[in-house]
């Protein structure tokens, strides 16, 4: 689930998914001071799950409109933007927020994240709708999503643009495992935990309302919950825990999410190997066997021993994941071109579906993380309890009595039996060879199947524009956005028509702004 800052950055059409866009890229490298307020008067709080470790929370920075337009204006791609009618409504306080949830055992444990307020226009204040936002993969320790003048923080900085300065009040956690959070690992994909984090942090962001900065602007009681990739992950697991809860959700949005984990793992296994796959499986397994202790008995069980010394707290890391790379400490591939038994020849790699075939092959290698003998054990257990949604199609639920460790932890966290109860958007991009749309298609399958279906709104963006298709504009930005690519790697002297660099864009560039306008969209008709 590859964060979509890893990728240079493109101008696209259609006006306001290039808006989205440009606004990532416009803001990721400016030199905007912060505006922190005084410590004086904080006080330290009783721990408690979504109490506030610092009251008041404390402002990191100050965005009012015509600031918010000087610093797009002050990149090319910034005045690229300003050539697309942009105005941001509202002035933007964000606050780094800090608050006590809980650890996969259940203590207590320091988490953080941003509180973005909007002010300034009489639109601005009063009563406003929260955006609860869950962020995508990040592998640097140091993340901090309100930290909105950082290198890597697109996602933040999208918030900010779309969302905050538009009359949204945004809170967004780091996560447990990222910034000032003591916590050796990140509980990667781990539903209970990660939805307990996102409902503390919206408390705790409830909490610090009204601030001083920004008085008249209050929680108008409409909640929306969003994220993209891990963060769509995360935005269902968490609006299925608040529906549990019975805490009112008036809409959500899961964008592009391994919503079907189960099925999802056991087609890389088989040869479908995604993109980003060995740094997404080192953060897996870290956390699983932190919690579940059923991963391996030695890391060498499942690691290649090239790369098993200290594999289990490698990541999320202060260093890069290029550098991680080019120490050695992180393979290319995720399995060997070698197939681990004869049978499984036409799975390494995958050639099926054929689309997505060159980035199957990134895949194998002969440096590699997995070994074979995982491997095959792995595809054993596939075989002998396999999945209802992959590779065939039977019940669409996880497999009913796995033994191989991995596969028990991922049917734990699969989210194939939840049932919504109010309106939801999901939306991805059919072709995406990070996060396969079967994740999406098993879901809308399963509401479909549990009468669930009219809650559901679903959008691929990368489908054909249907008669009277209230998408068709996205849909044709989104065609139009790919053509840019693809003219862009033939200039650049790609002899392959550009089909790697799109599929190289497709999850962390391409997708992005398109759903969220979508998402953005569905959210405002509700408002």
């Amino acid at each position: 689930m590859r964060s979509w800052t890893r990728t240079t950055v493109k101008p696209r059409a259609c006006a306001y998914a290039a808006l989205l866009l440009l606004a990532i890229a416009a803001c990721s490298n400016n030199d905007h001071s912060s505006m922190p307020a005084s410590s004086t008067g904080s006080t330290t709080a009783a721990p408690a799950r979504g109490k506030l470790i610092q009251s008041p929370v404390q402002r990191v920075g100050s965005y009012s409109p015509s600031e918010l337009l000087a610093l797009l204006a002050g990149s090319a791609l910034g005045k690229t933007l300003l050539q697309l009618a942009y105005t941001p409504m509202c002035t933007i306080d964000v606050y780094h927020l800090e608050y006590d949830t809980v650890d996969p055992l259940g203590n207590l444990t320091p988490a953080s994240g941003a509180l973005m307020v909007p002010s300034g226009a009489a639109s601005c204040q009063g009563g406003r709708p929260v955006l609860l936002y869950a962020h995508a993969t990040q592998t640097n320790r140091a993340y901090d999503i309100s930290a909105l003048a950082a290198s890597g923080n697109d996602e933040g900085l999208l918030m900010a643009a779309v969302f905050a300065a538009e009359g949204y009040i945004v809170v967004a956690p780091n996560y447990v495992g990222y910034d000032i959070s003591t916590l050796g690992y990140h509980p990667y994909l781990v539903a209970q935990q990660q939805s307990a984090d996102m409902i503390d942090a919206l408390a705790a962001g409830r909490s610090a309302l009204p601030t001083a900065d920004a008085a008249s602007t209050t929680d108008g009681g409409k909640l929306f919950v969003t994220g993209y990739s891990q963060g769509g992950y995360v935005a269902m697991a968490t609006l299925r825990a608040m529906q549990a809860a019975q805490m009112p959700v008036t809409a959500a949005a899961p964008m592009s999410g391994p919503y079907a984990l189960s099925a999802y793992v056991d087609a890389v296994f088989e040869g479908e190997v995604s993109l980003s796959a060995p740094e997404n499986l080192i953060m897996l397994a870290a956390g699983y066997q932190n919690i579940y202790k059923n991963l391996y008995s030695v890391t060498t069980d499942v690691f290649n021993p090239a790369y098993a010394t200290g594999i289990g707290s490698l990541l999320p890391s202060d260093t890069a994941v290029s550098t991680l790379e080019s120490q050695g400490k992180i393979p290319g591939a995720l399995f060997s071109a070698t197939p681990p038994a004869p049978a499984y020849a036409a799975m390494t790699p995958a050639t099926v579906p054929q689309n997505l075939a060159p980035a199957f092959a990134l895949g194998f290698g002969p440096d590699y993380l997995v070994t074979n003998a995982y491997r095959l054990a792995y595809l054993q257990d596939a075989a002998a309890a396999p999945d209802g949604g992959f590779p065939g199609v039977t019940d669409r639920l996880p497999p009913a009595n796995p033994k191989n460790g991995l596969r028990v932890d991922l049917k734990t966290n699969d989210l194939r039996t939840f049932e919504p109860t109010g309106p939801v958007l999901l939306c991805a991009g059919s072709s995406d060879p990070t996060v396969f749309y079967l994740n999406t298609q098993l879901m809308v399958d399963y509401w479909t199947a549990n009468a669930a279906a009219a809650h559901l709104t679903v959008l691929d963006i990368d489908s054909p524009v249907a008669a009277n298709d209230p998408y068709a504009s996205l849909k044709n930005g989104f065609v139009a956005a790919k053509a840019l690519v693809i003219a862009g790697a033939v200039a650049g002297g790609a002899t392959d028509g550009g089909v790697l660099q799109v599929l190289e864009d497709y999850h962390a560039t391409l997708v992005p702004p398109f759903c969220l306008s979508a998402a953005k969209a569905f959210f405002d008709a509700l408002t």
